[in-house]
């Protein structure tokens, strides 16, 4: 039995520590704040399989200076920030090309390709499983010259072995009608999934993990104790936990715990923000992707969530309004018919490496510190997998996929 002390109380934590204890081992679990108190519980719910364009594609040079300044763009930047951004960003767009671009797809399909699989067998006969919910994921368009725009994104897709069918006119009417006349085409990708509830659903996740004999302790982790290059604790909350191995999978906070190991990774905060309308008249028959605003609609329970933007800003400043505000107007314009009781906001924080590619795996020189972090807008698709990917690491066992693409030893040095 392996004891390992797991920094973080997301999806890719809990995922860990439920995988970890079904193979026999004792973890517990570290968290600031608690389970599912940050990005796992205001993301925008879907097990997003076909997420795996990364937002850097051919092109991005041209359009995003313009974004930053048309105010119904969902790009926004906190100029004030904008000199702490810069080394990030300059290496971010060094990846906006084709040949980076699938190369970062082909990664990212690794770990959520079989998402909705991937849940399944993590919450399967817990009291999680209610909120897990099998479905399409839609992409609408204006039209479908705006699809064939996309022609790039779809292209990588079907390169990744994505298939989907195509709806037009009166077809998208059919199959969905709560959505604007203007909104007339739309993608429809079988083998989904989206969460009913996904701060509740990690939440009742973490609640096994204690069933089964986890701790959960909510304190600041401070260090991590090494000795001759191994990790034999980690201190936190004022004390030291003694562990076999630890595992930092806490989000865009990942950062400075892993420079203190010697990586350095270009790791920036994606803020982004959701608005959620409650008891609502009309809800989406599937989560959709309205692509000319880049944000997604999911049905929840008593609500849909609107969820998307993306803001750079960093970990201290509080929301903006503009967001919200671009959220409410492209909601009423897609979902003309919508009334609602009342609406709620929430503004967190996305991992963002500079590749778009998560970081997992063993930390070199620290023989027995894990990473399981980056996942940029697909963490809740991809947190079951990672922590799989990490379990059987620290057992041992050779997982079946190659991982030297999310290797943390391209930070080394």
């Amino acid at each position: 039995m392996v004891k390992v002390a797991i920094v973080g109380a997301g999806i890719v934590g809990v995922s860990t520590a439920l995988w970890l204890q079904r193979d026999g081992h004792e973890v517990v679990l570290v968290d600031r704040a608690g389970p599912a108190e940050g990005t796992s519980f205001g993301n925008g719910g879907v097990l997003a399989s076909s997420g795996i364009v990364p937002v850097t594609t051919p092109g991005l040079m041209r359009k995003a200076p313009g974004m930053l300044f048309d105010p119904k763009q969902p790009l926004f930047l906190k100029w004030g920030y904008l000199p702490k951004l810069m080394p990030w960003l300059a290496r971010y767009l060094t990846h906006a090309n084709a040949k980076d671009a699938r190369r970062i797809a082909s990664a990212v399909a690794g770990i959520v390709g079989d998402s909705y699989a991937e849940h399944l067998s993590l919450a399967k006969g817990t009291r999680a499983e209610k909120w897990l919910i099998p479905s399409d994921y839609v992409f609408i368009y204006d039209d479908r010259a705006a699809f064939e725009a996309d022609a790039f994104g779809w292209g990588v897709r079907r390169e990744n072995g994505y298939t989907w069918e195509e709806l037009d006119g009166a077809a998208f009417r059919a199959y969905d009608p709560a959505f604007a006349d203007h909104l007339g085409f739309a993608v429809r990708l079988p083998d989904h999934g989206r969460i009913a509830d996904p701060g509740q659903y990690v939440k009742d996740l973490a609640a096994e993990v204690e069933a089964a004999g986890g701790r959960i302790l909510q304190a600041d982790v401070e260090d991590f104790v090494i000795e001759s290059g191994r990790v034999t604790g980690l201190r936190a909350g004022g004390e030291t936990i003694p562990c076999d191995a630890a595992v930092v999978a806490t989000g865009v906070w990942s950062g400075p715990l892993t420079k203190a190991l010697g990586l350095k990774v270009p790791l920036e905060s994606e803020r982004g923000y959701h608005m959620e309308f409650w008891n609502p008249s009309v809800a989406p028959k599937s989560p959709v992707m309205v692509a000319g605003g880049k944000f997604v609609i999911t049905p929840m329970e008593g609500r849909i969530r609107a969820a998307g933007i993306v803001e750079f800003g960093g970990l201290e400043a509080g929301p903006s309004e503009a967001p919200f505000e671009l959220l409410r107007k492209n909601v009423a314009a897609a979902l003309p018919g919508l009334t609602y009781d009342e609406v709620t906001q929430w503004m967190g924080h996305r991992p963002a490496p500079a590749d778009s590619i998560p970081v997992i795996g063993e930390v070199p020189g620290a023989k027995g510190v894990f990473t399981g972090f980056g996942h940029h807008h697909i963490g809740l698709t991809g947190g079951p997998k990672t922590g799989r990917l990490l379990s059987q690491l620290i057992a041992g066992r050779k997982p079946n996929i190659d991982l030297s693409p999310y290797s943390p030893a391209r930070f080394a040095g």
